[in-house]
């Protein structure tokens, strides 16, 4: 039986991985029911008005990253409180959420989905700098060191962590040391051209109501 997660990917129409390896495989709810839930690919499918329009959208990177609703409006009006409107704050966005802790591990490969970095990262089981966090929300910055704790590469949950690490490709803005099991920032996420289909300058009008 399809759970939630699988359900969300169907709402809004866009695979958002937040089952991991099983998105990328014919067993993908989103390939087997190409529809809505509960709507048995048969009825019509009723014209969004600019406000359900605006509200998928939000939907969309808010799963995507896995946050509450409090976590991701809280983002939102930060930037627009700071800019103003919505020149380049797409863009803003977008580094606040890349440069989150639990993102960063999942981007290096050391989680299949956003949701186990998240509870990676509440484990203990990385550390910044030298020092242990377990706020998935922690911010990352250029020169930034993420570490596995030695304690933690002989959990199961990292049993073959360095073969997976292998076939991993990492963004460009960071570098990954396997045999260190760390990733160091080299430079600001880029984000100016985000590859997953979602309009920003939607999300902040739904924000602005």
């Amino acid at each position: 039986m399809l759970d939630s997660k699988c359900k969300i990917c169907r709402r809004v129409g866009v695979k958002l991985f937040l089952k991991g390896e099983r998105c990328m495989s014919p067993k993908c709810a989103l390939v087997k029911r190409p529809y809505v839930p509960g709507n048995k690919g048969k009825r019509r499918k009723k014209a969004l008005s600019e406000f359900g329009k605006e509200l998928k959208e939000k939907q969309k990177l808010r799963n995507l990253y896995h946050l509450s609703e409090k976590q991701f409006k809280n983002y939102v009006k930060e930037i627009l409180e700071k800019r103003g409107g919505v020149e380049d704050a797409g863009v803003l966005l977008m580094k606040k959420l890349t440069s989150r802790l639990d993102n960063v591990i999942f981007e290096a490969g050391f989680a299949n989905s956003r949701a186990q970095a998240r509870q990676f990262v509440s484990h203990r089981h990385f550390m910044v700098n030298g020092q242990r966090v377990s706020i998935p929300s922690f911010e990352i910055k250029k020169g930034d060191i993420i570490k596995l704790s030695p304690s933690s590469v002989k959990k199961p949950a990292f049993s073959n962590i360095a073969a997976y690490l292998k076939k991993h490709k990492t963004p460009p803005w960071m570098e990954l040391d396997i045999e260190k099991m760390e990733i160091k920032i080299i430079s600001d996420p880029v984000v100016e051209k985000i590859d997953f289909p979602v309009e920003i300058s939607s999300i902040f009008e739904y924000y602005s109501r």
